[in-house]
């Protein structure tokens, strides 16, 4: 499960960019119910999605020629320069240096082996996630990737480590911080190539947040001009789950958990 207790390797922040991040706001806003705050122009603007009050993600305007509309993870690390370099020899890629946030922290924006993008943050004055796993936050990760033997031995380079776990027949490799019990898995790891939905297109993570009601989400997205990729569809012992994808194209999906007596039963 996710935490607020980081530690190396956790999952510590996601981000969202868009050419309007106005206007994607609006929609998050209709979805999950989220309030936006601009930051300061120091930033470019970068600020912070709430739910409750509380940090669950942050997003800037990005040139549509910069970059296309997408979610990113973050992943904790203690020295962004070592796990730089950590990936590198493991085969993946920095195409940006790394950068000091003001006493924020420091990030590092990386590919993995197989060309998924994703970024590490060392804390300063801002931990990361103020709030996960309940409705309106960031509650699971997935990674979609041709090779998933290659991709599960990459992210040992950033403090990962593997749990697999039993499902329909066959293995559902999920991933948790080096040295941490099962109960820290905070995300799998898919074949692309076993999934339709997922089998075109480049390896990439998928953010999946926490909804109370699947259906009803997935309704909001539609009144919010997005699109619905997959679902909302039952997986025993998972959830409820649908993936979809918002007015700009940037991909993310939703989860609405099982009753806790039901969880517990299981």
């Amino acid at each position: 499960m996710l935490t607020t207790r980081f530690v190396t390797g956790s999952l510590n922040w996601t981000d969202y960019c868009a050419p309007d991040i106005e206007a994607a706001a609006e929609f998050y806003g209709r979805v999950f119910g989220w309030e936006f705050a601009p930051g300061p122009a120091e930033f470019g603007g970068y600020g912070t999605f709430t739910s409750d009050g509380k940090a669950v993600a942050g997003g800037m305007s990005v040139p549509a020629d910069m970059a296309a509309p997408a979610w990113s993870i973050y992943f904790c690390t203690p020295d962004v320069d070592a796990t730089i370099k950590a990936v590198q020899d493991a085969g993946g890629s920095a195409p940006m240096e790394p950068m000091d946030v003001a006493d924020l922290g420091r990030m590092g924006i990386l590919e993995d082996s197989q060309g998924a993008g994703f970024n590490v943050w060392r804390p300063g004055t801002m931990p990361g996630l103020e709030k996960v796993e309940e409705a309106g936050s960031l509650n699971w990760v997935e990674l979609f990737t041709e090779d998933v033997a290659a991709a599960t031995s990459f992210y040992s380079a950033v403090g990962l480590d593997t749990f697999d776990v039993p499902m329909d027949g066959g293995t559902y490799v999920t991933v948790l911080p080096v040295g941490s019990g099962a109960d820290a898995m905070f995300g799998g790891v898919v074949a692309k190539a076993d999934d339709p939905v997922e089998a075109e297109g480049p390896s990439y993570w998928l953010p999946y947040f926490a909804v109370e009601d699947c259906d009803a989400t997935v309704a909001r997205v539609r009144e919010g001009e997005g699109s619905v990729r997959f679902g909302p569809s039952d997986i025993e012992g998972v959830g409820r789950i649908a993936k979809l994808a918002d007015p700009y194209g940037a991909k993310f999906a939703v989860i609405q958990p099982p009753p806790r007596a039901a969880q517990d039963a299981a």
